[in-house]
């Protein structure tokens, strides 16, 4: 069997460049692979350390090569750019992906597992159903105010806005046909989401991280399902402030010469985490300060609850005896 120091693979949908080193100063062997040939060829080299972009199919990919005995890392792809020598094609980026894995500073991704990703799956079509039912909304109210039909902002008033296309006699039929189409939609569409809202509950009930993390303030089943299922371990992050930093809720940074100039959130990391943590404010903001717990609201609370969110995270993962501070 052939025997590698370290392997960097560029992945693609049907073809896969490798980029092979048998020692640190020997020559580098390269391989153009197709997709039925993956298998084949990593089977037949001893295991040995493979680095990936963490991009589409790289999960799978790292699940499939770590079942046949080799270490797989996966980095961002925003990290191996810097060693890109020249040029862009799949040779030299698998070369930039093998240099940038032997880096002694670099941040990998951990390999997520099935459940997670099916996790996330739902929270993703959930977010795709969401959008389109606020599109469907937008709409329905912008046909309607053509014809002199208005209702109050927000979700719940579609109700009242369709009765009111109902009982006005001057629209058209025409009219009448679309607000019908858009209607069923809007049906489809709440039905889909209720549905995927129970499998995503369903999920946390079954996740002991996830039941965890919703006992912190501000943060309910789906920001903590989303949450356990992103960072399958909480290990990689030193503190709650990187974890926040992660979240891109950590001011941006242009400090030079010793002056410490600090921006707005660098809005770089989760933007769906961000997104609900930013959503579940105002349940925050209401109950929990009532019951006299108070809890920070707007981004200086996502950041707070983030970090809160991390420490009761670490403290029953690794740290059985922390204190929280």
């Amino acid at each position: 069997m052939k025997k590698f120091i370290r392997i960097g693979v560029d992945l693609a949908k049907n073809y896969f460049q490798v980029h092979a080193l048998e020692s640190e100063n020997g020559r580098a062997v390269t391989r153009k692979l197709k997709r039925s040939k993956m298998h084949e060829f990593f089977s037949q080299i001893e295991p040995c350390l493979i680095g990936m972009e963490a991009c589409g199919s790289a999960h799978y990919w790292g699940r499939e090569l770590k079942a046949m005995g080799h270490e797989v890392l996966l980095m961002p792809p925003a990290y191996t750019k810097p060693y890109v020598k020249r040029g862009k094609n799949d040779a030299v980026d698998a070369d930039a992906i093998c240099e940038a894995m032997s880096r002694p500073g670099m941040r990998f991704v951990p390999i997520k597992s099935p459940e997670q990703q099916a996790t996330l799956m739902l929270h993703k079509t959930r977010e795709l159903l969401v959008k389109q039912r606020t599109m469907s909304v937008n709409a329905l109210r912008g046909h309607l105010s053509e014809f002199g039909i208005v209702a109050a902002k927000g979700i719940g008033r579609v109700d009242e806005l369709l009765d009111l296309a109902e009982s006005d006699a001057t629209l058209p039929n025409a009219a009448r046909a679309s607000v019908k189409v858009l209607a069923q939609a809007l049906e489809g569409l709440d039905k889909a989401i209720d549905d995927l809202e129970k499998e995503i509950s369903s999920a946390h009930a079954q996740n002991e991280m996830s039941r965890l993390l919703d006992k912190v303030p501000g943060i309910g089943k789906l920001i903590a399902s989303v949450i356990a299922a992103s960072v399958p371990d909480p290990s990689v992050f030193k503190s709650g402030r990187d974890f926040a930093a992660w979240l891109g809720l950590t001011p941006r940074q242009n400090s030079s010469g010793g002056k410490q100039t600090l921006g707005g959130i660098t809005k770089q990391g989760n933007r769906y985490i961000r997104k609900m943590l930013v959503l579940g404010r105002p349940r925050c903001s209401t109950s929990w300060v009532s019951a006299k717990a108070p809890c920070a609201t707007g981004l200086s609370g996502c950041w707070r609850r983030s970090r809160r969110g991390w420490l009761r995270w670490r403290s029953q993962t690794s740290w059985p005896g922390f204190s929280g501070r």
